[in-house]
């Protein structure tokens, strides 16, 4: 399987991209580097890639184990090398889970699952990121 996405030149340094689902998004860069500022970050996209990869993972797990959450949300964090090109070499990923009785055990079984087994955009970062990972527990 392979996927295609096509990005076009918009204005200044602003692009837009496709995706196989057949939504677009806008991406910019900072106005102090020349863009306008009106479009997402590439660099930060792929954080948010990961944090999408692995939630929806985690939440066809949960809905398989049949545990219940109020909700969820993954906080991730990069930090940039010094020098160019600049990446990501460290990356913490905080899952931060809300409600009430919320049973540890299927939920830590679940986040292992995806960091270590479905998430193939975690196993990506792993190639040129050290990764650290927490579950944080919101109980009411």
């Amino acid at each position: 399987m392979s996927h295609k996405v096509v990005t076009t030149w918009k204005q200044n340094l602003q692009f837009e991209s496709d995706n196989p689902s057949g939504l677009t998004l806008t991406m910019d860069a900072n106005e102090d580097v020349g863009g306008d500022g009106n479009g997402l970050r590439p660099k930060a996209l792929m954080l948010s890639s990961l944090a999408g990869c692995s939630g929806i993972d985690v939440a066809s797990l949960l809905k398989k184990m049949r545990v219940e959450v109020d909700s969820f949300h993954i906080d991730v964090e990069g930090e940039l090398t010094e020098e160019h090109p600049k990446y990501y070499h460290q990356v913490s990923v905080d899952y931060h889970f809300y409600g009430t009785n919320l049973q540890k055990d299927k939920i830590e079984k679940a986040v292992n699952l995806s960091v270590e087994r479905y998430c193939g955009v975690m196993e990506m970062f792993r190639h040129f990121a050290k990764m650290k990972i927490e579950i944080h527990y919101h109980e009411k």
